[in-house]
């Protein structure tokens, strides 16, 4: 987090200026292990005390790798595109009082304000659960915020190194657009989708685009590291809205403004669904123990009184050893209340409040990992294509990544309150 700037803390209670939330999904609240640093599972974006941005200034034409250096080591930043071995188009940057950059990547080096991790779908997300080869790019992406109001949030492929440097080389996909200036995509490409309604019960699912290394807009490619870029889309723009989904090929994150973080529950309120839900002493229906959900400190074990649910119905129940049939999968039992049969999970209340789009009570669990959240935020996920590899897209539980299954990818559960 930034220190807000000099003259904004000589002001009397006088808040930083918050630019937004990047929030990753597939955790729910806090990396496995503790967020620590810059690697975590959520990240605000602030005023800096001074302006970093740059803009695009000086364009060169070098023909040899020795020119091509003379410039990158100026200490300015600069983005090179090879176009062959003896020709580089280098676009050096200036500096922009105006805005503030923010770069994401997987790269721990300096230049990386937030470190993203691959994110492993469902109960591995653990430092154990090393992944043999990242696809996410060390220097994946930068996000611009203008300094002024209404404080503007525009996104661009590609991040600067340590050495201030952008390298688009011989097998990237470049190219000169009509009015002169070079552009390319990076390697797996940045993928953005902007819902439509803004991030409401109300929106719908948008298009997913790739966002180019200048910030302009494509339709996607025909996989996710094809050489041959996808078509302008001069309709659109490379600027965030509440609730753009940012893909990184390897984890996806999702940008909250600051006005839609005020409109959204915080943790206090998710802590107060909770208690509020305990306290109506739901029960299991057969073994009559009253069920409760777990505090939220302890999300990751199940415990004796944690309420389980059958998926295909909704019934709740306290765990239990019956229901089995042979001809079923393992996790799949009988539902003594109605005969359904179907996965047998416990449930676990969402704790990311950034990925409420209401303040509703937890009614609604995703299947088949059985994540609670409110219906509308349920309903509202569960048709998000999100993409999965080079070019699958599927809906996926926000608080875990699990690809969700299912008629309508969520039940509503059914509580049995206390019979005295």
């Amino acid at each position: 987090m930034f220190s807000p700037g000099q003259e904004e803390l000589c002001a009397p209670n006088k808040e930083p200026v918050k630019y937004g939330e990047l929030v990753v999904l597939g955790y729910n609240g806090a990396l496995p292990n503790g967020d620590r640093g810059r690697r975590k599972s959520r990240f605000a974006l602030y005023k800096r005390p001074k302006a970093n941005g740059v803009k695009p200034s000086t364009v060169h034409v070098i023909s040899t790798p020795q020119a091509s250096k003379a410039i990158s080591c100026k200490g300015q930043h600069s983005i090179s595109y090879t176009l062959s071995r003896n020709q580089t188009v280098v676009v050096e940057y200036t500096h922009d009082k105006d805005t503030d950059m923010f770069q994401v990547g997987r790269s721990t080096e300096s230049p990386i304000d937030f470190v993203v991790t691959d994110t492993i779908s469902g109960s591995q997300n653990n430092d154990e659960a090393q992944i043999t080869q990242s696809t996410i790019s060390r220097f994946a992406c930068r996000i611009v915020c203008d300094r002024n109001e209404p404080y503007t949030a525009r996104i661009f492929a590609a991040g600067f190194d340590s050495s201030k440097n952008i390298f688009l080389g011989e097998k990237a996909a470049k190219w000169k657009n009509p009015d002169g200036h070079m552009d390319g995509l990076t390697t797996n490409g940045v993928l953005v989708m902007h819902p439509r309604g803004g991030f409401t019960e109300e929106s719908q699912p948008g298009v997913w685009r790739e966002i180019s290394v200048c910030g302009d807009v494509y339709t996607l490619r025909e996989t996710r590291s094809a050489q041959q870029r996808g078509k302008l889309v001069e309709s659109e723009t490379n600027v965030l809205q509440d609730g753009s989904l940012i893909d990184l090929c390897g984890a996806t994150l999702l940008w909250r403004t600051a006005d839609g973080l005020f409109h959204t529950p915080t943790q206090k309120h998710i802590e107060a669904l909770r208690q509020e839900i305990n306290a109506a002493r739901p029960q299991c229906p057969v073994g009559l123990n009253t069920l409760a959900f777990p505090s939220i400190n302890r999300k990751e074990v199940v415990e004796e009184k944690q309420p389980w649910a059958y998926l295909s119905c909704g019934h709740v129940h306290g765990y239990h050893n019956w229901g089995h049939r042979s001809d079923t999968e393992a996790n799949e039992r009988e539902c003594p209340m109605c005969r359904t049969v179907g996965p047998y999970v416990p449930l676990w209340l969402g704790c990311e409040a950034g990925f409420y789009v209401d303040a509703g009570p937890p009614t609604h669990a995703f299947t088949p990992c059985g994540h609670v959240c409110s219906e509308k935020s349920a309903k509202y996920w569960s048709q998000i294509p999100l993409p999965h590899g080079t070019h699958a897209f599927h809906a996926a539980c926000p608080f875990c990544a699990t690809q969700l299954v299912g008629e309508q990818n969520c039940i509503k559960l059914i509580f049995q309150g206390p019979v005295d």
